[in-house]
């Protein structure tokens, strides 16, 4: 089993350029796959996850290329051109994929079957099969999780789906089905969150109305091939932002990051925790904004975390509990009951860490009380293989006094192939084993 062995770090300097968007790499292949025309996708995340997205096209019939690192091109078939794919359709550890094929798959003729690894196995799925089977697809799962089976040949009609949690995959997923649907498909969000499928999908020359919340398209559309660069994930970027706060001595950039406002919680979070975090050369890759990130050394304080700011940062409160375990006071996070059905429960996982290491806390039905500003040890740590729970501790080792060992962590390809020799180039200290 592959493992990280971190010892204590005291500093990070430098700059740094992280891995493209997840996201935004997960629809730009799927969207040049629907798409009439060739697609050309530059800074793709070569992570596992958005390779098994790629995959899939490829089993879908559609061409896809990679002439260089970062470079995907996409031969797109059009909306109607996808083939039964004859295998079944495995999505590894990648829930983004999973959920957003079933509302891609909802609308195609031909029957198709989604699997993952143990762990995507274990993910809930119903949330994003429920609509869709109001939109007339016909999909089964086993006790809510995957397999997912989904028969072709359905007939889809619009529907004005109000979602009871905001999620951006179901939104995605209803979406995504009603580019085949008769008449307008409209989503309402009882919270915003990331916006890349309504973006995206301008991009490739469909129209969509969003407003306070409400999204809708109607068919019929065509999507037309499209030019794609990826910024920087923002959620691989929160790791380092942690990292600066916790231990710069003198300003930390991170480069080429995508800064769309429906990603940034991290960044007013961290600013309410008092971190000095400026934002410098602004520009726009397409339709999403990107900048480079300045953190500037910073004392942090606990903070109440508002719940408007939980949607904008889900994927990014493992990197944040850490930063709270090390702000002087207590930090309150409520109303992300979303992390227990991640990758893992993430708000169990980082407990179980924090119990390691001595870091005092209490555990929320729907969040986490952090009592931070305390010196704490080292300790063996299971991330049960989700990977932002394994970086996360990473970083940890920044104000540890003791060697933390992280076990289960070949996950973290999924999302940030290098993450151990990026992290290493600016102080922290991580050994890999296994």
């Amino acid at each position: 089993m592959a493992s990280y062995v971190v010892a204590p770090a005291t500093q990070v300097e430098g700059e740094v350029t992280v891995p493209g968007d997840k996201s935004i790499s997960h629809r730009a292949v799927m969207f040049g796959a629907l798409a009439s025309g060739r697609t050309h996708v530059t800074g793709f995340l070569e992570g596992e996850d958005c390779l098994s997205t790629m995959r899939a096209v490829g089993h879908l019939g559609v061409m896809v290329r990679r002439p260089g690192p970062g470079e995907v091109i996409v031969d797109g078939v059009g909306l109607h051109g996808l083939r039964a794919p004859g295998v079944t359709l495995d999505m590894g550890n990648a829930g983004t994929a999973m959920r957003l094929f079933m509302g891609l798959l909802s609308g195609q003729p031909f029957d198709s079957e989604l699997i993952g690894d143990e762990s995507l196995m274990r993910r809930p799925m119903e949330r994003a099969a429920k609509p869709l089977r109001a939109m007339g697809a016909q999909i089964e799962t086993l006790d809510g999780k995957p397999p997912v089976r989904i028969k072709g040949g359905s007939r889809l009609h619009g529907i004005r789906y109000d979602m009871p949690v905001a999620s951006a995959q179901v939104k995605s997923a209803v979406l995504l089905a009603g580019l085949y649907a008769e008449g307008e498909t409209t989503v309402v969000e009882p919270a915003v969150t990331r916006d890349h499928t309504e973006r995206m999908l301008q991009s490739f020359g469909v129209p969509v109305r969003a407003r306070d919340g409400v999204i809708s398209l109607a068919a019929p559309q065509q999507l037309q091939g499209a030019q794609i660069r990826v910024p920087g994930d923002i959620s691989s970027a929160a790791f380092f932002l942690v990292a600066a706060c916790l231990g710069a001595r003198k300003p930390f950039t991170i480069r080429d990051v995508g800064v769309n406002p429906t990603r940034t919680g991290i960044l007013e979070m961290l600013a309410l925790m008092g971190a000095d975090i400026r934002l410098i050369n602004h520009r726009t890759w397409g339709m999403e904004p990107v900048a480079d990130i300045e953190v500037r050394p910073s004392t942090l304080r606990g903070v109440r975390i508002p719940q408007r700011l939980v949607p904008l940062a889900i994927d990014e409160f493992p990197a944040f509990f850490v930063a709270a375990a090390c702000a002087e006071g207590e930090t309150l996070v409520t109303g992300a009951e979303e992390l227990r059905v991640k990758e893992s429960d993430r708000i169990a996982a980082m407990a179980r860490g924090f119990e390691v290491l001595g870091i005092p806390h209490e555990v929320l039905p729907d969040g986490m009380r952090i009592e931070g500003g305390k010196p704490f040890g080292g300790g063996t740590i299971d991330s049960r293989g989700d990977h932002r729970i394994a970086m996360s501790f990473a970083v940890a080792s920044l104000r540890a006094t003791a060697p933390i060992e992280i076990l289960d962590t070949a996950n973290v390809a999924t999302s940030f192939p290098g993450f151990d020799l990026l992290a290493n180039s600016i102080g922290l200290q991580i050994a890999v084993r296994g």
